[in-house]
This record gives C-alpha cells, sequence and structure tokens, in this order.
C-alpha cells in the first residue's frame, strides 16, 4: 500500500463514525488484499452515500485512492463511479477535460466509452451548446450500433438524446427516443416527478410530432399512471381519443387542452390530426371484404365539409395511413389496407370480433362445400 492511500484511509477512518467507519476500514481490508470485484462493488454503492452530497469529498478520493488502482477496476464500473465524482467538479470546462481524460484509459471497452461520452453530452446540453451535444449524439449512436442487445448504456443514450430533441423542439424525435428510454429503463428507477413531467411531455410530443399517428405503445405504458388522477388527466383522455380518432371527445376536452399554449398554436394541425386516425379507424373496424366508405360516411365521422373528404383521403393516402383508391364518381373510397398500429384494448375487442365472423363465415363455406359436394362430385 502507498502511503499516500495509507494516511487516506487512515484519516477517512478516524474522521468517520458507526457503519461509515465500519465501510472504510472494510475498503482498506480489501484494497490490502488486492479483492479488486469485491472493492469496485463496495464502491459503486458507497460514493452514493448522502455523506458524500456536499463538498469535495469524492474528488479526494478518486485523487489519493482510486486513482492508485483504477486500472484494476471494470472500465464500466470505473465509468459509473467517476459520474459521481465528476458532479462535484465546479467548473464545467474542467469536468469535460476530466473526462476525455477517463474516456481515453478506458477506450478498449466500447460501453465504457458511450458512458463517458452520454455524460460529456449531459454537461454540454446543460451548457447549452446544442451543436457539440449534437455531435456526441452522432458519435454514441455510432458507437451503439456495434453492440448487441440492451444494455446498461442505452438508456443514458436515449435519456440524452430526448432530452436533446425536447430542448430543440423536435416532437417526433423526442417521441421516439423517449419511448425508446421508457423501454430499457425500469419505471421504479425513475422518481415520481420526473415520472410526471416525462409522460406530460411524452403525451404532448405524441399530439404534436408530425408523423406520430401511434399512439398505443404509449396507451400501454404505466409511465401514463403518474397523470392518471391529476390536473393531467385531460392529457391521457386526449390521447385516448386521438387513438380512437374520437373528434367528440376531443371537442369535449377543449376546455382543458387549449389552456396549453402549443396545442392551441397547433389547432389546425391537431384537428387534420385526428381526422386522419378518424379515417385510419374507421378502416379498421370494417371487415377486411367490406372496407367501401361513402364520402358521406367520412364527412359525418370526421365532422368535416363533404367537399373536404377528398382531400383528406388524399391526404391519407400519400402519407401512407391507408392504400386504396377513390371512386369520385360514386363519391365512395375502396380501402384495402391500414397502416398497423399497437392496438389499446378496446381495439382488440374489435378485431377479436372480426375474428369471430370470420370463423363463422369459414364455417358456413365448409357446410355448404359438405352438402354440395355430392354435386360436385357427379
Amino acid at each position: 500500500m502507498s502511503s499516500t492511500v495509507s494516511s487516506y484511509l487512515s484519516e477517512q477512518q478516524r474522521k468517520s463514525t458507526g457503519d461509515v467507519a465500519t465501510e472504510w476500514g472494510t475498503i482498506e481490508e480489501l484494497y490490502n488484499k488486492k479483492l479488486w470485484h469485491q472493492l469496485t462493488l463496495l464502491l459503486l454503492d458507497f460514493v452514493k452515500r448522502p455523506l458524500f452530497a456536499q463538498g469535495d469529498g469524492l474528488l479526494q478520493m478518486y485523487q489519493h485512492f482510486i486513482s492508485d488502482f483504477e486500472h484494476r477496476i471494470n472500465p464500466l464500473a470505473l465509468v459509473e463511479i467517476i459520474i459521481h465524482v465528476v458532479k462535484h467538479i465546479g467548473d464545467p470546462e474542467e469536468a469535460l477535460q476530466f473526462l476525455e481524460k477517463i474516456k481515453e484509459r478506458v477506450k478498449a471497452n466500447d460501453e465504457a466509452v458511450i458512458l463517458c461520452l452520454t455524460t460529456i453530452g449531459k454537461i454540454r446540453l446543460e451548457q447549452k451548446d446544442f451543436e457539440n451535444t449534437k455531435a456526441v449524439l452522432e458519435q454514441t449512436e455510432t458507437l451503439l450500433k456495434d453492440i448487441d442487445g440492451i444494455t446498461t448504456v442505452h438508456s443514458r443514450f436515449y435519456e440524452l438524446s430526448s432530452n436533446y430533441h425536447k430542448l430543440m423542439g423536435n416532437h417526433a424525435d423526442y417521441y421516439k427516443e423517449a419511448l425508446r428510454y421508457l423501454g430499457c429503463t425500469d419505471i421504479k428507477d425513475i422518481p415520481a416527478a420526473e415520472q410526471v413531467e416525462r409522460s406530460f411531455n411524452l403525451g404532448l410530443a405524441a399530439i404534436l410530432g408530425e408523423g406520430v399517428y401511434n399512439f398505443g405503445e404509449l396507451l400501454a405504458h404505466q409511465i401514463l399512471d403518474a397523470l392518471k388522477g391529476t390536473d393531467g388527466q385531460w392529457l391521457v383522455d386526449m390521447l385516448y381519443a386521438f387513438n380512437s380518432g374520437n373528434l367528440g371527445k376531443f371537442e369535449a376536452l377543449k376546455p382543458s387542452w387549449q389552456r396549453q399554449p402549443d396545442l392551441l398554436a397547433k389547432e389546425i394541425s391537431l384537428r387534420q390530426k385526428i381526422c386522419l386516425l378518424c379515417l385510419m379507424e374507421m378502416t379498421f373496424k370494417r371487415p377486411a371484404n367490406n372496407r367501401q366508405l361513402t364520402f358521406d360516411e367520412i364527412a359525418k365521422e370526421t365532422q368535416l365539409p363533404l367537399l373536404e373528404v377528398e382531400l383528406l383521403v388524399m391526404k391519407a393516402l400519400s402519407l401512407g395511413l391507408v392504400k386504396g383508391c377513390i371512386d369520385q364518381v360514386d363519391q365512395k373510397v375502396h380501402m384495402t389496407w391500414v397502416q398497423p398500429r399497437v392496438l389499446d384494448i378496446e381495439q382488440i375487442s374489435t378485431m377479436q370480433k372480426q375474428l369471430q365472423q370470420w370463423c363463422t363465415d369459414v364455417q358456413s363455406m365448409e357446410i355448404l362445400v359438405e352438402n354440395k359436394a355430392t354435386d360436385i362430385l357427379t
């Protein structure tokens, strides 16, 4: 044991009391026995202790203790520890330089490098340095493509990416990245206050996001439970209204959503979006052998003037939301396909009824074939 490490550990044990002093003793014992794995696991938990919340205790620990054997620590675990250390470096530029040095030391481990980069990106984003944050995201995304499966660093990347797109006002990109973040993060690991904020932001992004017509994945996620029964309940109701293309519910919720400046400013776009979703829902509910919609039916469901129905259908066809053809003479639309979506319980119930009808039709055909088999064979 070096004299610096020895004096540091002795000093910490002398200044501490109770369980903390015992843990310092355990740390010294593991260090002396060169049990690096066990020491790493202990340090990963120890650096989160409240006693390090203030002051430069973690910086002192790194400089006088961890730096002595950091080359023996698992690279990813080392960066996890360093993340807590960096929080206590007041100067952002100094913190970035420190992280760059650590990144160089762990360059043989892609996951450790990615974790360094996401931490660098987080600091850049906090400084409103959007250009460099974007560069970090692009570099990190390239590295992530070479990693199989979902690892612990994926959630850090998607969190950074979603926060970047939120600040840049990219609703659709935020929605996509935030859902990916939730997909690789346990809901229990997200603080309650953050759950409320993230679910509200996700709801707004889903409604405002250009090209976002699939709400099922969000509606099925537990994150929305944070809004249920609160002042934000109206947003959950609005998501369900959009998902089912329910114009009546959309209008009923107007006193609530018009208080949100972003939604009020995009009212025309929102109406067009929910009308497109209404058309998709009408197509979905029809049996596959009877997807002929009249202009009058569409106008009634979407609450649009008859003259605007054809434009709506053309918009849906151009966006790839549905496939079919328009019969202008008879004022009918023949639908052959609707874009797949994640379904909610009500939509699954509709599909169940369609499957039951299909089974009934198959059985009827079977009976018909049996009854007519003699005539056909003879």
